[in-house]
């Protein structure tokens, strides 16, 4: 781990990599984006997530979620800290084994600095954003994901200083499916996003 952490202060600078260390993230959701967001930042230096999801792995997933064939049938939020702390394994993890609600976001993600908006259905995403912009957190929600081609089109949209949706704001999942490329497009850029506000934080 010394490597890892000595290659990243290179490329970040000492002052800069104590501010990825110290930032709290949680993830809304541990499926296509939520998997592939956290891998980027933990390759980048992040240690502290809370990750909150309550589905389990299933063969599906597997197209697109950072998840492996003999993972089947566990929760997502275990399969998930296996395979990041694969990476590092001096990651600090919440996990939350629960469906995130209105009623319980806020209690989930009181005490993260930022808030990756992961989650499956329009409504969630609505509900997740709208309870959390109230308590000051910022948060990198995805809209329009979906179909093959025309990737230039997931673009960033700052809405506020505490708001970035990313997406092409009209793909439908529904009628156009998420598949991988275009979902780690996302989360990369969800990630990307996330180190960019920290930095300059």
């Amino acid at each position: 781990m010394q490597t890892f952490r000595e290659d990243l202060v290179n490329k970040f600078g000492q002052h800069n990599f104590e501010k990825i260390q110290k930032a709290k993230v949680g993830i809304a959701g541990a499926g296509g984006l939520g998997s592939n967001c956290a891998l980027h930042l933990v390759r980048v230096g992040f240690t502290k997530f809370t990750i909150a999801d309550f589905d389990v792995i299933v063969p599906s997933n597997l197209d697109r979620q950072f998840y492996f064939l003999d993972q089947i049938g566990m929760n997502k939020v275990d399969a998930l800290r296996d395979n990041l702390v694969r990476i590092n394994p001096e990651l600090e993890l919440e996990l939350v084994r629960k469906k995130i609600e209105k009623i319980n976001i806020g209690e989930i993600f009181s005490n993260c600095d930022i808030i990756a908006e992961c989650l499956d259905r329009a409504e969630y995403k609505t509900i997740l954003v709208s309870e959390l912009m109230d308590l000051n957190k910022f948060i990198v929600s995805v809209s329009g994901l979906g179909g093959v081609g025309f990737s230039d089109e997931i673009k960033i949209h700052r809405i506020n200083n505490n708001l970035i949706i990313i997406g092409d704001l009209k793909s439908d999942t529904d009628k156009k499916p998420a598949l991988s490329p275009r979902v780690n497009i996302a989360a990369a850029k969800q990630a990307d996003v996330i180190l960019e506000y920290v930095l300059q934080g």
